[in-house]
């Protein structure tokens, strides 16, 4: 049976076929997150601490950490800050330290310049995962080496020189060209994590039934894990949330065995509360006077002012059960066990029902 192995300082993480699906948490990445890139260029990573301990608390059992990032406001003293390959090196260990300090968890080192890979290997405790390689051949001579020397599994994207192919077969040809290549190099299939390209189902709408197809034989044929951008499936589309749920059990079905995917339901902000409240008083909904704004979130299914686990992260849990990689439910009664519950059971009832009379 594949199992790939990675590892923090203490804790261990399997991705495998018998083993619960492996939420890899996305969100230390700068790439599309302004606020966050500002941040890291004044050397303030109070983002990336509190990013890497809500994604493990939502249950995230690896941290994918992202480097990708230029400082423009930077440029003005060296131009250089322009260059991924000069500022992606220097910030990637510096991502590692960090998340390392507040969580310990196994990493996923992700990054397209070779430099901030090796940077990032050097940093991190443990055995990580590295993101990633593809089919190129310029990248499969740059990164193979870095997997050898380092004994690290990494995640093979199935794209080559080419490009991306919307041909499922052509996508099934550059991951078995990956792993023959890896194997010239001494590394085993146990240690490639395919990613077969999640195409948006909006733009392709056989891409859904593509990536089952393909996960299929690359655990079939290939006998490999896999992976994907979960989110990718429902890109552009109204209620991202409901796709997602449904794509993710029905991959996992099929050999999806890892994602790298948002695990948190982000907080409810204050607009959007103050929106609820004047709709609620329009309707002559008299409220306590002390009801704060998580208080009011719970009774009028908003969520929370703070960040909770994902609708996804359910899906997933009860794919697990269903699949038998969470024993008895274990985890899944936990997950939705209420507060208090182990003391007096759902809505506050003591275990056993009703006393009977004497």
């Amino acid at each position: 049976m594949t199992r790939t192995t990675v590892e923090s300082k203490t804790k261990t993480a399997i991705i495998g076929f018998d083993q619960p699906f492996c939420v890899i948490g996305e969100r230390i990445n700068p790439t599309g997150r302004k606020v966050l890139a500002a941040e890291l260029e004044q050397d303030d990573f109070s983002r990336v601490e509190a990013d890497a301990i809500a994604q493990v608390a939502a249950g995230a059992t690896v941290l994918d950490v992202n480097s990708g990032a230029v400082f423009s406001n930077k440029m003005a003293e060296d131009p250089r800050y322009a260059d991924n390959n000069f500022v992606e090196p220097m910030l990637m260990p510096q991502l590692i330290k960090v998340v390392q300090s507040v969580v310990d968890v196994p990493l996923c080192i992700d990054s397209s310049v070779p430099g901030a890979l090796e940077a990032g290997l050097e940093a991190c405790e443990g055995r990580p995962l590295l993101n990633s390689v593809t089919g190129e051949e310029e990248r499969l001579e740059l990164v193979l080496p870095l997997v050898k020397k380092y004994n690290v599994p990494v995640v093979a994207i199935s794209n080559d020189d080419t490009g991306i192919s919307e041909d499922p077969e052509v996508r099934f040809a550059v991951a078995k060209k990956i792993v023959e290549r890896a194997a010239d190099f001494g590394i085993p299939a146990h240690d490639i994590v395919v990613d077969p390209l999640v195409m948006p189902i909006g733009a392709m709408s056989t891409a859904g039934l593509q990536v089952f197809t393909l996960v299929r034989r690359l655990r079939d044929e290939l006998g490999v894990n896999t992976t994907c951008g979960a989110s990718n499936i429902s890109f552009g589309l109204p209620n991202r949330h409901g796709i997602n749920n449904a794509f993710l059990p029905m991959a996992m079905a099929c050999g999806m065995t890892s994602a790298i995917m948002n695990p948190i339901a982000l907080p409810v902000g204050p607009t959007k509360i103050a929106e609820k409240r004047a709709q609620v008083e329009a309707a002559g909904i008299v409220l306590p006077p002390d009801m704060d704004d998580e208080a009011f979130c719970q009774m009028f299914g908003l969520g929370s002012t703070k960040p909770t686990a994902g609708k996804e992260m359910e899906a997933i849990r009860a794919a697990n059960f269903l699949t038998d990689n969470d024993p008895s439910g274990a985890d899944w009664i936990k997950f939705n066990r209420l507060p208090g519950a182990a003391e007096g059971g759902a809505g506050g009832r003591r275990a056993g029902g009703r006393r009977r009379r004497a």
